[in-house]
This record gives structure tokens, C-alpha cells and sequence, in this order.
């Protein structure tokens, strides 16, 4: 989170936290309750942390989004207004919701899209990683097809660079690190005031199943 102390410290901390737990984690489990945990460890380091760094504690916090893929599911968890967004056909939709303020209360009707995108209020979080030792993490399943891409990025990315773009980029089928490169020069070039984090995947084949009775099985196609 800029602006805020040891905000870049915070995020390497989640970033390592998530890496370390996932690769301690036991095989096959369902990716819903592993991110859920793999985000809240991530969470409490975070907050210890900032707890430990001077006698009376600093306030650092930071912003997650996380994707595990098996088979044809997606499964996205963040907090705060990092986003993911699914790049499909020509389309490009964000799988994510804020953690705003803003973003709250234009889900309740209270503001319009186009005054919340000029409120002097749209960056200020109602849940972030590490300010409190638990946190609520928001996750979601999609399915996911051949082809299909996937952005997650921090909010320097997506105030700067539209759903347009992220398609534009994508589309060409070309190296995946040109890609990010890409996106995060068209966010300096139209901004450049916010730190900018971006990941970029690409789908290029996925193993289609069903659930019976609680069990994964293989369909044909």
C-alpha cells in the first residue's frame, strides 16, 4: 500500500508467506480452504511483523490476489483492490470486487459508477492484509478454457490501463513477459504515480471433470 510505512516490506512478506505455506502444503487439497489459509497465514505475518518493528508497533497492511489452477477450475482469493481479471474471446472481465469504500457503496446504490470514479475516496480500502490479525479473504471458482488469459495486478495497473488494453496485449499470443512489460509501461506512460505489480497467465489447455457424490471424475471430450 504506497504511502503507507513499510508498505513495501508488507507485500514481500505476503508474497513469501503465500510461496512458503503453498509449497509446505499437502497434495490434492481443495484449493478453496488452502488459499483461504494460505492468505490469512500471510495475514498474521504481516501483522506480527508490523507488531515487532519498533516498541510501538506500525501499521503496515498491503493488498493480495492469489490464482490456483487444476483441471478446468480457477480459484481466485484477494483482499483489498488488487484485482483478477479473465481475458476470454475478445472479452475482457474482472473476477474480483474492491475492498473500497467507494466500491461499497456504489454496491448499495448509494453513489453512481461515475461518481465513485471521481470520489477523492476511491482509493481509501475498508479491508487490507495485516491491519488486524485476522482478515476477511474474499474467494471465488470459475471455470476456464483453452486460450483463455488471466491479469492480476495491483490498482496501479487497472487505474491506469482498461479491460481494452488488457485484451489488446493478450490477444497477440505472444510472450508472456512482453505482455506484462507492456501493460506496465502504458501505466507509467498515462500515470506512473502508483507502484505497479502485474502477473500474466495464459491458459493452454486444460483436463475437463465433474463432481459425483463428492468425487472428481475425468470427462471425455
Amino acid at each position: 500500500m504506497g504511502g503507507h510505512e513499510l508498505g513495501e516490506v508488507a507485500s514481500r512478506l505476503s508474497v513469501d508467506a503465500i510461496i512458503t505455506s503453498f509449497n509446505n502444503s499437502a497434495g490434492g487439497e481443495s484449493h478453496t480452504p488452502l488459499l483461504r489459509r494460505l492468505v490469512q497465514a500471510a495475514n498474521h505475518e504481516v501483522y506480527e511483523s508490523g507488531r515487532a518493528a519498533s516498541p510501538g508497533g506500525v501499521g503496515m497492511s498491503t493488498t493480495v490476489v492469489a490464482c490456483a489452477l487444476r483441471y478446468d477450475r480457477l480459484t481466485v482469493a484477494h483482499v483489498g483492490d488488487s484485482r483478477c481479471y479473465l481475458i476470454r474471446q475478445g472479452r475482457a472481465s474482472v473476477l474480483t470486487r474492491d475492498h473500497t469504500v467507494v466500491a461499497e457503496q456504489m454496491r448499495l446504490g448509494l453513489i453512481s459508477a461515475k461518481e465513485a470514479a471521481e470520489s477523492s475516496k476511491r482509493h481509501l480500502l475498508n479491508r487490507s492484509l495485516g491491519s488486524d490479525l485476522f482478515v476477511n479473504v474474499d474467494i471465488s471458482e470459475h471455470q476456464v478454457l483453452p486460450g483463455d488469459g488471466l491479469v492480476l495486478c495491483s490498482d496501479g495497473l487497472h487505474n491506469s490501463v482498461g479491460e481494452d488494453d488488457f485484451v489488446r496485449v493478450l490477444n497477440g499470443g505472444g510472450d508472456l513477459r512482453a505482455a506484462a512489460k507492456c501493460l506496465v509501461n502504458l501505466a507509467n506512460q498515462r500515470d506512473g504515480g502508483d507502484n505497479i505489480t502485474v502477473q500474466v497467465v495464459r491458459v493452454k489447455s486444460v483436463e475437463r471433470v465433474g463432481m459425483y457424490r463428492g468425487r472428481i471424475y475425468r470427462l471425455r471430450t
